[in-house]
């Protein structure tokens, strides 16, 4: 990061912070810091618009006197700040603290707040550069995830469900049970070609195998992979298995399959759902099923529950990427340092809206309660059904 820029940055946000002043970079300030574009020749920062006047006051006598620019909207003045130049402005009747795409970066040992690339997304002029940038972080996040994926996963599962012969055992005896909550969305499987992005140990593919299905798993993990081979062959059933990245699928597969199934802690790990929508729609037969079933934004962005108590203390509109531990972590005898991945949470109508962008006919949406009792009335798994246009 050019040492002027960040130096202005640091002493402008300083003083704002001083002030207590609400703001947040903008534009190609706000890109820079997020790393989607180089150093601007000037900073922009959009401050809370009743304290304009003061501000304007105080940086007059600091930096030199700028004459304000008032329009029916929004406001502007300009100064050089150590011979960067600086625009300070504000929209009318706006709350700076409020807005969905307020987030926090790291600035050396000093975080600054800045609108998130999503929010530069939506806007025509910027979404080319914002999605090439989505794409790049994607890939480094994927192969983040991968690793993590593909470390002593094999022997979390076998903590979790035992040894493969005993897994195959019990899911032979009732495989209606493994799909329980996904059977109500699902046409008949009885020789059907079905897929399971991002199927983990394949005990949902193997299920449908068993009730007729001709399925296949899409996963980059190859321990996963192992897993579900040997569960697939205990059960004698063919299971077919692609390690990849989703987002790198060749064409080779495109319109083979009539039902394709995603379920359970998949979204987070995209940073842009629009790529993975669109290789479901590519995958999928016309008038194909594609049925998505996931943890509910309210439970996973909004409220911490513990036993009887919950609060409402997270940002269901946060486009924040976090890192957090692998869903397995808690099986393993001992933590590693690539049980960590990094994961973008969405909300419903992010989903929903990305779902029909891909010529994908939503005809069913369902919310479904936490089975808990302390936990009624709080939304736990969410599901979309969906159909290919022909």
């Amino acid at each position: 990061m050019p040492e002027l820029q960040e130096n202005v940055l640091k002493n402008l946000s300083s003083n704002l912070n001083n002030y207590n002043i609400p703001y947040f970079y903008i534009n190609e300030t706000a890109l820079w810091l997020q790393g989607a574009v180089d150093a601007p020749h000037s900073i922009a920062v959009s401050i809370q618009w009743d304290a304009f006047e003061s501000v304007v006051d105080d940086f007059n006598l600091k930096y030199g006197v700028a004459k304000p620019e008032y329009a029916s909207e929004n406001s502007y003045a300009l100064y050089v700040i150590d011979d960067c130049p600086v625009r300070i402005e504000c929209t009318y009747n706006t709350v700076i603290r409020t807005n969905p795409y307020l987030i926090e970066v790291s600035l050396g040992e000093q975080s600054v707040q800045c609108l998130s690339l999503y929010y530069y997304q939506k806007l025509p002029e910027w979404r080319n550069i914002i999605d090439a940038h989505l794409k790049e972080i994607q890939e480094n996040v994927t192969a983040q995830n991968a690793k993590s994926w593909n470390q002593q996963t094999y022997e979390a599962l076998l903590n979790r469900f035992g040894k493969p012969e005993e897994a195959a055992t019990k899911l032979k005896e009732n495989p209606k049970s493994r799909l329980k909550s996904l059977l109500p969305y699902l046409p008949s499987l009885q020789g059907k070609k079905v897929a399971n992005l991002m199927g983990s140990h394949g005990m949902k593919a193997t299920a449908m195998s068993l009730l007729g299905a001709n399925s296949t798993v899409i996963d980059f993990s190859y321990e996963n992979e192992r897993f579900a081979k040997e569960i697939a062959e205990e059960c004698n059933v063919d299971l077919s298995y692609y390690v990849t990245d989703i987002l790198k699928m060749n064409h080779d597969l495109d319109g083979s399959f009539d039902i394709i199934v995603m379920e359970l802690g998949i979204l987070h790990y995209f940073l842009d759902l629009h790529p993975l929508f669109k290789v479901v729609s590519r995958l999928l037969k016309p008038e194909g099923t594609f049925v998505i079933q996931d943890f509910h934004p309210i439970s996973t962005k909004l409220i911490s529950s513990k036993g009887k108590k919950h609060k409402v203390d997270g940002n269901y509109f946060d486009p924040t990427i976090h890192k957090t531990k692998v869903a397995f972590e808690k099986h393993l005898m001992n933590e590693t340092a690539e049980s960590v991945v990094l994961q973008r949470k969405w909300t419903l109508g992010e989903i929903l809206t990305s779902i029909a962008d891909e010529n994908l006919i939503i005809k069913q949406v369902t919310e479904e309660p936490n089975i808990k009792l302390h936990d009624r009335g709080i939304p736990k798994i969410f599901t979309v059904k969906a159909v290919k246009q022909a």
